[in-house]
């Protein structure tokens, strides 16, 4: 047999399969799990829901535990969540919007960050393997937080008629150009900004979990299923699958960061009216 008459063959070996047996790729079937408990309620469950669970169960659990045991001298525990309280704190919230107003929004803008953190990194957690903001619900739940932290802060900071009209018009803007920034300005601001915050942080997360199951799964056919000459390919999906990983535990973080970060713009832009 010839190396490519071998090659092909092992390749055959590993093509999709819908017996259960060879290399069957990922799909975003993965964020659409069928309801275990509670099946035909509003309340049903499904994995990905699960995952949220135990996620804001962990989150809470974390900060609960960490304030109950709070000392003068802070100890591991202790001093990694004072870090991230305070991370977000000054290098987000009081950077972006001031000492003043960075005070005030501090709380929402943590939570923000916390949650779309915890929710991101459970895509990489043994046991729970997805990041339940792949699924649009989440993602358009903490945007709508911040929209609504936008609207409110700029109409206690202004008054809602200048709010209104200063995210509609921007200043020095004749009154004959009014019918068409103002559409645009609305499309802009109240309608874009919360859907690309979805869309943003759903779209990272389902391409991370597509990327790590692609490389585990193809590791998986390769080590068991391939022929021999095929199954050092293995290696190679396996290191990518590390590698991939750590990246996706970096993009976990950037996108918690991004996300907080835009609602600390957006909530600025609000309260600073030009």
């Amino acid at each position: 047999m010839t190396t490519s008459s071998s090659l092909a063959a092992g390749l055959a070996v590993i093509a999709p399969a819908s017996d259960g047996g060879g290399f069957e790729p990922p799909s975003l079937d993965d964020f659409y799990p069928e309801a275990f408990a509670l099946v035909g309620t509003p309340f049903e469950l499904n994995r990905v829901m699960l995952v949220r669970i135990i996620m804001t169960l962990v989150l809470v659990a974390l900060f609960g535990i960490g304030a109950a045991r709070a000392k003068v001298v802070p100890g591991r525990m202790q001093n990694v969540l004072e870090m991230l309280l305070e991370f977000v704190r000054k290098n987000i919230a009081v950077e972006i919007l001031g000492e003043k107003y960075g005070a005030r929004y501090a709380p929402i803008i943590t939570t923000i960050f916390l949650g779309v953190f915890f929710l991101n990194i459970s895509g990489i957690l043994p046991g729970l393997q997805i990041a339940s903001t792949g699924v649009v619900g989440m993602p358009l739940v903490f945007a709508m937080v911040s929209y609504i932290a936008f609207v409110y802060a700029g109409v206690r900071a202004n008054g809602a008629g200048k709010f209104i009209k200063g995210s509609l018009v921007p200043s020095g803007v004749p009154g004959f150009l009014y019918p068409l920034i103002v559409p645009v300005e609305f499309l802009s601001t109240f309608v874009l900004r919360p859907l690309t915050l979805t869309v943003r942080l759903m779209a990272n997360m389902i391409s991370g979990h597509l990327l790590l199951s692609l490389c585990f799964l193809a590791t998986n056919a390769l080590f068991v299923y391939a022929t021999a000459q095929l199954k050092v390919l293995g290696t190679i999906t396996f290191a990518a699958g590390i590698v991939f990983i750590l990246f996706e535990a970096f993009v976990a973080a950037l996108q918690a960061y991004i996300f907080a970060l835009l609602s600390a713009v957006y909530i600025e832009s609000s309260v600073h009216m030009h």
